[in-house]
């Protein structure tokens, strides 16, 4: 496969270089933002290597490549578009396209998509070190390590990379979250590693903790939680860090702005996580978590058929990205809420069709 003609094709027969404002992708889609959809030659397109299919959706020209494949052609049209460095600047234009409803949709898909690989990645590993320590799985009553002691420190190590992903969530949301809110990605990383730091009470802790360690600030007495595992609150925290800093950049003298801005951004976002965001938000995310859970449990598989029935038109409209918040929530937490039903149903329901590419996006 040559990457690199592929990609000269690709930009060609969408309208050329000029005709290309930015270039993204998902899990298998190359999406371009064009000047003139008119320009495409769509049957061109079509039958360049590796693609798959071609179509027009939310306001986006999207061409399916496929798994791993995409990855590698949208950093080669990056690179000879030179679109790398303009891709914030022009997705942030964007979010303010269209109705509401799709807006917040993308704003979503754009967050965790990039993210899904360290998903992955935690959830195969826990799905590993499952093999290793259950028991009953290859001998009755025994697990695998109790078959190989050897084998335990492996299984111990295997284990601690399963829950990095998880228990610094809030780094990679914020990371992802901030650039696209128009940030520095980097402060909001450093916002997430703030809302885990191991001198918090770990989230995970905070129903067998006898007490809850609070700091006094002029008298107010602030909790000192942490946020592992949180979705919400992370999103929220990422909004409002992105748009101080733009703010302080506006205001603050030139001279000034590389040392005061990242200083008052974090330490203001900092101040106001602690006090009101992130108690907020980590309840609501808990109550959504919790009551979808309940429901779902609660019907059975009713509940889960009526899921898989409405997912097939709620992916036709874009909504389906919404359920990533939501899935993290549920994966994060899955000592509580026993682990996210969404992606079994989701998957179930795309099995019997015959699709070229998997429905990750619209």
């Amino acid at each position: 496969m040559e990457t690199t003609k592929i990609a000269s094709q690709v930009i060609q027969y969408v309208g050329g270089q000029d005709n290309i404002v930015s270039a993204m992708h998902c899990a298998t889609r190359l999406r371009l933002k064009l000047k003139n959809y008119d320009l495409v030659d769509e049957e061109a397109l079509s039958d360049v290597d590796q693609v798959k299919g071609v179509f027009l959706a939310n306001d986006q020209y999207q061409v399916i490549f496929g798994s791993g494949t995409v990855n590698l052609v949208t950093a080669e049209v990056l690179k000879q578009t030179g679109l790398g460095a303009n891709e914030a600047k022009a997705e942030e234009g964007d979010t303010k396209k269209g109705n509401p409803v799709m807006r917040a949709v993308k704003v979503l898909s754009d967050i965790f998509v990039p993210i899904i690989p360290a998903i992955v990645a935690g959830g195969l590993l826990m799905g590993l070190n499952n093999v290793l320590t259950a028991q009953g799985l290859f001998v009755e009553g025994k697990s695998v390590i109790d078959l190989f002691p050897a084998m335990a420190g492996i299984a111990t190590f295997i284990n601690m990379c399963a829950a990095a992903p998880f228990t610094f969530l809030p780094v990679l949301i914020g990371f992802s979250a901030t650039k696209k809110f128009g940030g520095n990605p980097y402060l909001g990383a450093a916002m997430g590693m703030i809302m885990v730091h191991p001198n918090l009470l770990n989230a995970y802790s905070l129903a067998s903790a006898e007490t809850i360690p609070t700091w006094n600030w002029f008298g107010l007495s602030v909790e000192a939680i942490g946020y592992q595992g949180t979705v919400l609150p992370v999103l929220a925290v990422s909004w409002i860090l992105a748009n101080i800093e733009k703010r302080l950049h506006k205001v603050t003298p030139s001279w000034l702005d590389n040392l005061s801005t990242p200083l008052l951004s974090i330490l203001i976002t900092a101040a106001l996580t602690f006090l009101f965001v992130g108690p907020l938000l980590r309840e609501a995310g808990d109550l959504l978590a919790f009551g979808l859970s309940w429901l779902y449990s609660t019907l059975g598989f009713l509940g889960g058929a009526i899921f898989g029935l409405l997912y097939a038109p709620i992916t036709i409209t874009g909504m389906h990205h919404s359920f990533s918040a939501i899935e993290t929530q549920l994966i994060a937490a899955a000592e509580t809420t026993g682990g996210s039903f969404i992606f079994p149903i989701a998957s179930m329901n795309n099995a019997p069709k015959a699709r070229p590419c998997s429905p990750c996006c619209s």
